[in-house]
């Protein structure tokens, strides 16, 4: 059987066209017109002011922190339940991650232990940066709120987020400084890349500046600042304003298969604490599947459908149970993110936890969720699953 991937590329067949002018025109790298298309392309799309593409959203998140004046010693409070990328360019600048744990009504930063983090080290705190994991935004208002309270930036990591909105606000507007991953498995992509977004011109082109081995004004090559080699090829640039043009579509295929899973597993809403599954009855799932629900104004692109299985519903099947069935059948699945509190790189940074992060890590599975899942993959998914479980 052919192998399902979680999440593989979905060319639209107009990408090759700007490619090839690239190609024709001999803009190969590392500016062009497409790089200055494809920034335009997500100003329109997100109605941000000003973009600066980049060679990954992790470079964009470093450059968010040097702009944000993070330094050695310093602290930045980062969601604890993301991917290591959103992690990993703090310890780049020498400084100190504070993590803090989710809230189980969107699995993304919790507002109130951020507040307390706050509270105890606001001497120490020069960023935030928050996640809209799998496509859910997060509280943005109550975070926003909190983080102008005490002064400090908000990092808004809308890395899988990119189609999502709050209230028809679109997520990678809400942080002083957004920023935007087209990695291989994203909702579009150019096989790397990622983007640094900000309604403060200022910002932007610093970071062009910082992104080009700030370079200074100069005939000749000379630096006064360090610098990195961050800046997006017009290659790679041509690829992302081709998957513009189908990035609605994307987003609907999505949650199409969002819903197919949850029509079809009978799943429930998840509605419980984020420590454990409730025991009143009018939320058990019947399939023992939960899913999570979009709070009202929330749209998200459901870059990943996510579930959450319980064992006690399921006659002993577990998450591991599940994953490791469907990689017998050659798909792929793959557990939630392991908060990085818990990975051994990060065990000695401090900590905001309540246990949400840690139950969905243990109960928690990604399926299957590509825009180019044809329905005879969708159902051989869904066909698995179902053997697991006894219901077929």
């Amino acid at each position: 059987m052919n192998r399902i991937y979680l999440s593989s590329p979905h060319m639209g067949g107009q990408e090759i066209d700007f490619v090839n002018e690239a190609f024709e025109t001999n803009w190969i790298a590392p500016l062009g017109k497409n790089v200055n298309g494809f920034e335009e392309d997500l100003q329109k799309y997100t109605g941000r002011k000003h973009a600066a593409v980049v060679t990954t959203g992790t470079a964009a998140i470093h450059l968010g922190l040097i702009l944000c004046g993070v330094k050695p010693g310093d602290e930045v409070i980062c969601q604890s339940f993301t991917f290591a990328a959103t992690a990993n360019p703090i310890k780049y600048q020498e400084a100190q991650p504070v993590f803090i744990d989710s809230e189980p009504e969107t699995w993304n930063m919790d507002p109130v232990l951020l507040e307390k983090a706050l509270r105890e080290r606001r001497d120490k705190i020069k960023a935030i940066v928050v996640v809209h994991l799998y496509g859910m935004p997060a509280k943005m208002e109550s975070i926003l709120s909190i983080a102008e309270k005490y002064g400090v930036p908000v990092i808004e990591d809308s890395a899988e987020a990119l189609g999502s909105s709050i209230d028809g606000r679109k997520c990678g507007t809400f942080g002083k400084i957004s920023v935007l991953s087209f990695n291989g498995n994203k909702i579009i992509t150019t096989s790397g890349g990622g983007a640094l977004l900000s309604d403060d011109e200022e910002i932007v082109q610093k970071a062009r500046f910082l992104s080009t081995q700030a370079r200074d004004d100069a005939p000749h090559y000379q630096h006064s600042e360090l610098g990195y080699n961050y800046r997006m090829s017009n290659i790679v640039a041509g690829i992302g304003r081709g998957q513009m043009k189908v990035l609605d579509e994307r987003v609907a295929a999505r949650r199409a298969n969002h819903q197919f899973y949850f029509e079809n597993l009978k799943g429930a809403w998840y509605k419980g604490n984020g420590k454990d599954f409730s025991d009143n009855d009018e939320m058990k799932s019947g399939s023992g599947i939960y899913f999570l629900q979009e709070p009202d104004g929330y749209k998200s692109n459901r870059w990943l459908t996510t579930i959450l299985v319980n064992p006690d519903e399921t006659d002993g099947i577990t998450r591991e149970h599940l994953r490791q069935a469907l990689e017998k059948q050659n798909i792929e699945s793959r557990p939630l993110w392991k908060p990085m509190h818990l990975q051994p790189l990060y065990g000695k940074s401090p900590v905001y936890k309540n246990g949400v992060s840690e139950f969905l890590f243990e109960y928690g599975l990604c399926l299957p969720s590509g825009s180019n899942l044809s329905d005879e993959e969708r159902w051989r998914v869904l066909n698995a699953i179902k053997e697991v479980l006894g219901n077929s």
